[in-house]
């Protein structure tokens, strides 16, 4: 997929949990894990929100675009 997740760099600069995380935005554990993985196919918007809130990021800092890097 073209779309490169980096959710797990940010809580490690952030030094934060996925349990945190999930319990602070109010989705489960196993939600935060394939977000940390790519395995999703989408991500609503209100949820991204709230990950860059927690995070004290923008979505840019979680989300890359790589061009030619299809499945």
């Amino acid at each position: 997929m073209p779309i490169i997740v980096h959710l797990d760099v940010m809580l490690a600069k952030r030094k934060m949990r996925s349990r945190e995380l999930s319990e602070h935005i109010g989705i489960t554990e196993q939600n935060v894990s394939l977000l940390k993985s790519g395995k999703v196919k989408g991500i609503r918007f209100d949820t991204l929100d709230s990950i860059c809130k927690a995070l004290d990021c923008q979505p840019g800092d979680l989300l890359e675009h790589v061009p030619g890097n299809e499945a």
